[in-house]
């Protein structure tokens, strides 16, 4: 019985170790999402999202709830229905950035966007990603975009 045990923890510590829990992005999935102070319906309401596919960092998961960090450093959890696995992107810093016809920077300009404006995020190269929004696709320097890492390249 004690062998049967020991083995089970066993079994349960590798299947732990081989799917952790990564933090990644995602956005959120309707039009009026709840930030809560914990994970459950019980806890106080910190902030009210009114923006569906605003991008967010999925940073921890309990149960059916995931505590999510927003581009303003907001912290908190969120019931996992209200998350999708769309990738979003914020643009932030002053001034417009430049949506360009290719990764590089010497490509032409074909568009301008403001602060705060959310796009789909299309694909990234080591600088720039490409991004669309109201089916106009151009690739932005990811220094003015939130919610993509560094370091992330993908088509």
């Amino acid at each position: 019985m004690l062998l049967a045990a020991v083995l089970l923890v066993g079994a349960f510590n590798i299947a732990f170790a081989a799917n952790p829990f990564a933090p990644h992005f995602a956005s959120l999935s309707r039009d009026k999402v709840y930030l809560r102070q914990g994970p459950g319906y019980g806890y106080r309401v910190l902030w009210e999202y009114h923006r569906r596919g605003f991008p967010v960092r999925v940073t921890a998961s309990y149960d059916a709830w995931r505590r999510i960090a927003d581009s303003d450093g907001a912290v908190g959890w969120v019931h996992q229905t209200m998350i999708s696995d769309a990738r979003t992107v914020l643009v932030v810093g002053k001034g417009r950035a430049t949506a360009r016809l290719g990764d590089d920077r010497k490509s032409p300009p074909i568009a301008l966007l403001e602060p705060g404006v959310v796009a789909r995020l299309k694909a990234c190269q080591p600088s720039a990603c490409k991004v669309e929004v109201d089916r106009t696709g151009g690739w932005i320097d990811k220094k003015r975009l939130w919610g993509v890492n560094a370091g992330e390249v993908f088509e």
